[in-house]
C-alpha cells in the first residue's frame, strides 16, 4: 500500500550534508571559527537529537548574528527545527524570508548554498504531502544548486533525497538510478561504508517495490551493519521498511515484530510525533490483517487524532478506510456505514490506496446485501490490480535496462580511454622507431613489429565491440515485457490452487539463464538444451493441449559439443510464437541432433504451415540477424563454416513446416583469433 511508504521517507534535511558534522571551534581542515561559527556547528550537531530546544536557543541567538548570510542561515536552522517538530505551517514563512533574501542578493556561491538547502527543506515538505512529482522537482533544484554552490559533499544526500521521491513517485528504475549516482559519490568521497546505509536501504526499497525480496534482503543486511550508528530517524526509518517488506510477503508477525521496535524507539523521542503515528497506522493494520480487531482499534484510535491536528486528508483517508473493515470485523454495520459516509475525500488518492477501499467497500455491501454494488468494486479492483502488476513489470524492464545502458555507457567509457591510450603508444613507437632507424636497423624491425601488434589489438578491441552490440540488442528484444506480464499475470491468479509456483520459478531461472547465456559467445549443447525446455515449459498452457514437443538426441555427447550461444533457443521462439501460436488443430515442435561424421546436424522444425515472407505473424527477425551476424563473425576465424539453411519440409498429416537446419563442425573454434583454426 503506498502510504505505508511513508514510514520509508528518507529525511535528509539535515544530514551529514546538509548540517555538517565538524568539531565545534573548527572547520574540517582544523582552522579555527569564530565564536558565533562554532555555536551554529553545535546547533547543528544537535539538532536531531532536541529539535524544540535547539529552536528555542536560536531565537536569542537570531540578535547576535554578526552579519546578514549568519542571520539567515540561523532562520533556515530553526525552519528545520520546525519541521522535525512538524510544525509544517510555521517553517513556510520563515523559508520564504530566506529566499526573499536570496532573490535580492547578489548571485554567489554562498546564495547558492542557501538555495539548495531551501530547495532541500520544500522536496520534504512535499514529500510529507505525498505531492511527489513537486517533491522530485524540488530536490532536481536543490541539486542544481548544491553544484553551483561546489558543495560536493552535500550533493550525495541531496541524491538520496531524489531518488527516494522517484521510488514514491512509482519511478523505481529513476529511483535505483539516483542511488547508485549516491554510491559513485561516495567513492569518489572516499565516505566510509558504515555511513552509506541511507543508500542501502534505498535500494532495499527499490527491491520490495518491485518484489524482489532476495535483493531486498541483501540491501537491509548491509544497512543492518551500521545500525548502532544511526540516528534515531534513520534507525526509525530502517526498521519501518523492513517491517514493511515482510508485509508484502504477508509475513505478519516478523513485520510487527520490526514495528514494535520503531514504536519503542520513537517513544525515546518526543519530538518524532510524525513517526510515532506513522507507526501506530501501520499496527493498527497488521493487527487488522490478523483479526486482533481490538489492538487495531487502540492503535488506529490513538494515531486518528494527531492527522486530523495536521490535516494531513492522505493519512486521514487511509485511516478511515481501516475503520471501515475494522466495523465489519466487529460484525457493527450501522458503524461501518456511518464511517463511510463521514470518511474524508481528498482530492487525489493514489491508486494502490483506492485499491484497498474497494476491497473493503466489497466486503461492505457483500455484508449489506447490495451484490451488484459488491461486484462493481470486485471488478474496479480487477482492473486496478492488472493496472499496477502491469505498472510493476514495466519498471522492473526499465531498471534492466537502465542498469545495462549505464553498463554499456561505462563500457564505451572504458574502450574510449583505451583507444586514447594506444593512439599515444602509437606515437611512441613512431618516435622510438625514427630514433631506432638512425641507431639500428633492427630497432626499427622491432618497432614495426609492435606496431602491428598494436594494430591487432586494435582491430580485437573493434571485433569485441561488435559482439557486446549484438549481445545487448538481442537482451533488449529478449526479454519481452509482454511475455513477462502474461506469464506472473496467470501464475499470481492462481497462487491459492498451485503453491509451489512451479511456473514462476521457471520463468525466474528462465530470466536469469537468458542473462548468463548472453554473455557467453559459445554454451554447450546440454545447457542450450535445457534453456529451450524451460522456455517451452513456460509457453505450454498458453499452447493449449494439442501442443506435443519432441526432442532426440541420439549418441551425440551433449556436454561435449558446443555451438554458438541461442543457437536453438531463437528458431524455437520463432515457431512458437509465428507459426504455432495461432494455429488450430495439432501444433508439434521438434528438435533433432545427429552426428554425421565429423559433424554434428541440430534441426528444430514445426507443423506450422511453413516460411512465408508476407505473413503477417513473421515478426521483426532480430533474432535470426543476430544468429546469423554471430555465425558469420564465427565463420571468418574458422576453416570449416557452420551452415545454416531455413526451408519448407512435409511433415505429418500432410502439413508443411518450416525447418531451421545447423550443420556444425565437432572441432569447431569459438576463440577469436586472427589466424585460422587448423
Amino acid at each position: 500500500m503506498k502510504y505505508r511508504h511513508w514510514s520509508g521517507w528518507i529525511i535528509l534535511l539535515t544530514l551529514a550534508g546538509i548540517v555538517g558534522c565538524s568539531r565545534a571551534g573548527q572547520d574540517r581542515k582544523g582552522r579555527n571559527l569564530g565564536v558565533y561559527e562554532a555555536f551554529m556547528r553545535e546547533m547543528e550537531d544537535s539538532l536531531t537529537k532536541d529539535p524544540a530546544g535547539i529552536y528555542n536557543r536560536l531565537d536569542s541567538a537570531l540578535a547576535s548574528a554578526p552579519d546578514s548570510m549568519s542571520y539567515y542561515r540561523n532562520m533556515l536552522l530553526k525552519a528545520k527545527a520546525l519541521f522535525y517538530t512538524a510544525e509544517f505551517d510555521s517553517m513556510v514563512p520563515l523559508m520564504d524570508c530566506v529566499r526573499a533574501y536570496c532573490d535580492r542578493s547578489d548571485d554567489n556561491a554562498a546564495i547558492q548554498g542557501l538555495y539548495c538547502q531551501i530547495y532541500n527543506m520544500e522536496g520534504n515538505l512535499y514529500g510529507r504531502k505525498s505531492e511527489m512529482d513537486l517533491s522530485a522537482k524540488a530536490f532536481e533544484k536543490a541539486y542544481a544548486c548544491g553544484l553551483a554552490a561546489g558543495e560536493r559533499e552535500k550533493l550525495p544526500y541531496i541524491c538520496i533525497n531524489l531518488a527516494d521521491a522517484y521510488v514514491r513517485g512509482g519511478r523505481f528504475d529513476l529511483g535505483s538510478f539516483w542511488y547508485r549516482r549516491t554510491l559513485s559519490m561516495f567513492d569518489s568521497l572516499q565516505v566510509a561504508e558504515k555511513d552509506r546505509f541511507p543508500v542501502y536501504y534505498g535500494l532495499a526499497q527499490v527491491s520490495m517495490e518491485l518484489r524482489n525480496f532476495d535483493r531486498c534482503d541483501y540491501y537491509f543486511n548491509l544497512a543492518e551493519r551500521s545500525f548502532d550508528q544511526m540516528r534515531p530517524y534513520e534507525k526509525h526509518v530502517y526498521l519501518n521498511n523492513r517491517g514493511n517488506s515482510y508485509y508484502f510477503r504477508q509475513d505478519y508477525p516478523t513485520a510487527l515484530g520490526y514495528f514494535r521496535r520503531s514504536l519503542a524507539l520513537t517513544r525515546k523521542y518526543p519530538d518524532m510525533e510524525f513517526e510515532r503515528n506513522l507507526t501506530m497506522i501501520n499496527m493498527g493494520e497488521v493487527f487488522l490483517l490478523m483479526n486482533q480487531t481490538d489492538s487495531s482499534a487502540y492503535y488506529l484510535s490513538r494515531c486518528y487524532d494527531f492527522f486530523r491536528r495536521v490535516n494531513n486528508q492522505t493519512a486521514l483517508y487511509y485511516i478511515d478506510t481501516q475503520l471501515i473493515e475494522l466495523a465489519l470485523k466487529q460484525k457493527n454495520l450501522p458503524l461501518a456505514r456511518m464511517r463511510l459516509k463521514n470518511a474524508v475525500k481528498p482530492d487525489y488518492v493514489e491508486p494502490n490506496m483506492v485499491n484497498v477501499r474497494n476491497r473493503y467497500l466489497q466486503h461492505f455491501y457483500e455484508e449489506s446485501g447490495d451484490f451488484r454494488k459488491a461486484y462493481h468494486y470486485l471488478q474496479e479492483n480487477k482492473r486496478i490490480d492488472d493496472s499496477i502488476r502491469s505498472e510493476r513489470v514495466k519498471m522492473r524492464a526499465a531498471e534492466i535496462a537502465l542498469k545495462y545502458r549505464q553498463d554499456s555507457t561505462l563500457m564505451q567509457k572504458e574502450i574510449s580511454i583505451q583507444q586514447k591510450e594506444n593512439q599515444l603508444l602509437h606515437l611512441h613507437q613512431w618516435l622510438y622507431g625514427l630514433v631506432g632507424c638512425i641507431l639500428l636497423l633492427g630497432t626499427a624491425a622491432l618497432a614495426l613489429y609492435l606496431y602491428r601488434r598494436r594494430k591487432i589489438d586494435k582491430e580485437r578491441w573493434k571485433l569485441q565491440t561488435a559482439i557486446t552490440s549484438l549481445r545487448l540488442e538481442n537482451i533488449r528484444n529478449r526479454i519481452s515485457p509482454h511475455f513477462i506480464f502474461n506469464v506472473l499475470n496467470r501464475e499470481v491468479s492462481e497462487r491459492k490452487e498451485n503453491p509451489d509456483n512451479t511456473n514462476l520459478m521457471g520463468l525466474i531461472k528462465l530470466m536469469r539463464r537468458n542473462l548468463e547465456l548472453t554473455d557467453s559467445l559459445a554454451v554447450t549443447l546440454a545447457d542450450e538444451l535445457d534453456f529451450v525446455h524451460t522456455y517451452v515449459s513456460l509457453e505450454q498452457k498458453s499452447l493449449g493441449e494439442e501442443f506435443r514437443f519432441e526432442v532426440s538426441t541420439g549418441d551425440v555427447d551433449l556436454n561435449v559439443v558446443r555451438v554458438p550461444s541461442m543457437l536453438l533457443q531463437i528458431p524455437v521462439e520463432n515457431a512458437i510464437k509465428h507459426a504455432l501460436r495461432l494455429k488450430e488443430g495439432k501444433r508439434r515442435l521438434w528438435i533433432r541432433v545427429m552426428q554425421e561424421g565429423e559433424r554434428v546436424v541440430a534441426t528444430v522444425c514445426d507443423n506450422g504451415g511453413g516460411y512465408r515472407r508476407q505473413s503477417v505473424n513473421r515478426g521483426t527477425g532480430t533474432g535470426m540477424k543476430v544468429i546469423t551476424q554471430t555465425i558469420q563473425l564465427l565463420n571468418s576465424y574458422n576453416r570449416q563454416s557452420i551452415v545454416m539453411t531455413i526451408s519448407n519440409v512435409p511433415v505429418e498429416d500432410g502439413e508443411t513446416g518450416c525447418e531451421v537446419r545447423f550443420t556444425i563442425p565437432l572441432h569447431y573454434s569459438y576463440r577469436l583469433t586472427l589466424e585460422f583454426n587448423l
